[in-house]
């Protein structure tokens, strides 16, 4: 097959061609430094501002709550480091500092956990049912009065699961409202921005991640929003930009086109029930044609993102299902971009409670917007083939 088929979403997203429009002028002509105070300099403050007026209308919060940032893990370790780091400074000595996460989170999460662990903080992992998703019950039982932060993605990228945001900020807010010592809250958002509700107010969140490239947007630019009032402080030093918590010359053409993007961005129940069109379908050709499949996250529709699917092959490694698959024209992966490399099995689907060798034998299937049924019927029809290949070679 000549044309390659690209099914990984939730990996990247291809710049869209008019993003990249919106990007030109300040790659080429307005390629000023936002700091200066020439024309050239004005013309990128102008353009980072209106951005930020985009994000804030997006997010629906105010432009001085929007951080731009050179990544989506910049903007959780500055969530996540940057409160930990002011709650310090507030601390009597020999105070404790408390947290609480998930065993599924992003590994920009979960590593910035483990390290700050090692200065002593005390985090609670939270475990998930087989469908991916925390049980609110676990959550009321471990906040104390000395819980801190509460950080906790909004959707999972290896199953698509989607977490119960809104009813943990009203939790939140019904604690803070008693409690002298407050909880701040934190979401990585950046696989809910597509599909989900994002308005903080209505989430009940204090700080929020964002990236540009999962929106058909640039990579290297992301954002975090920091309610007004909440204790932070930044993690990378050398000048007052972004509010003097994120030194360094803004990327004027990334944050131009992370707010291009996010205008296409348009949460209509047309667009879900398409792109589950799409995913349905796959999910029963998969199911019908090849033997020992199964799906691992949620099956009620609503837990959900519209466009994620994870399934596990008896019989199957991950890696080689993969490799070639890429060799048949198909781009997917066994789970987060970030963590590829590695010879792990999916910690996700470890606390989902698979074994490690059906860990070790998923594939995660993401759609996005250019995704044809045509090429659904191609994948369908090519996958069974595949796996009975390597089937055969394995001896299964």
């Amino acid at each position: 097959m000549k044309k390659k088929i690209y099914l990984d979403f939730a990996a990247t997203t291809p710049l869209d061609k008019s993003v990249l429009k919106k990007m030109m002028p300040y790659l080429e002509n307005k390629f000023g430094n936002a700091s200066s105070i020439h024309k050239f300099g004005q013309e990128a403050s102008e353009a980072i501002d209106e951005t930020r007026t985009k994000m804030a209308k997006f997010l629906n919060c105010k432009p001085t709550e929007i951080v731009f940032t050179g990544s989506a893990s910049e903007s959780n370790n500055l969530a996540i480091r940057g409160v930990i780091k002011a709650i310090r400074r507030k601390k009597q000595a020999g105070e404790k500092i408390q947290v609480i996460t998930t065993k599924i989170e992003h590994k920009a999460v979960l590593e910035v956990f483990k390290d700050l662990e090692k200065e002593g903080v005390k985090v609670v992992y939270l475990p998930v049912g087989t469908d991916g998703i925390i049980n609110i019950d676990d959550l009321r039982a471990e906040i104390t009065p000395e819980t801190d932060l509460i950080s906790i993605m909004y959707a999972n990228n290896e199953v698509g699961s989607i977490q119960p945001i809104k009813k943990i900020g009203k939790i939140i807010s019904e604690i803070n409202k008693i409690e002298q010592h407050p909880i701040y809250f934190h979401t990585d958002a950046v696989q809910a921005a597509n599909w989900l509700d994002l308005d903080v107010n209505s989430l009940g969140v204090h700080l929020l991640t964002l990236s540009g490239h999962k929106i058909y947007g640039p990579k290297g630019v992301g954002i975090l929003y920091v309610k007004e009032g909440i204790p932070i402080m930044p993690i990378i030093l050398g000048g007052s930009h972004e509010w003097g918590l994120r030194a360094g010359t803004e990327n004027v053409a990334g944050i131009v086109g992370m707010g291009a993007a996010i205008s296409q961005i348009k949460h209509t129940k047309t667009n879900t029930l398409s792109m589950l069109k799409l995913k349905e379908k796959l999910i029963k050709g998969i199911l019908t044609n090849v033997r020992g499949s199964k799906i691992n996250g949620p099956l009620k529709t609503d837990d959900q993102l519209p466009n994620i699917v994870n399934f596990s092959f008896l019989g199957v490694e991950g890696e080689s299902l993969v490799i070639t698959l890429d060799e048949a024209g198909f781009a997917v992966s066994t789970g987060s971009a970030c963590t590829s490399t590695a010879l792990m099995p999916s910690h996700v689907l470890i606390a989902m409670g698979l074994t490690d060798l059906n860990a070790h034998s998923s594939l995660r299937i993401s759609l996005g917007k250019y995704t044809t049924i045509k090429e659904i019927d191609l994948f369908i029809k090519i996958l069974p083939k595949v796996i009975e290949k390597l089937r055969r070679i394995s001896g299964r």
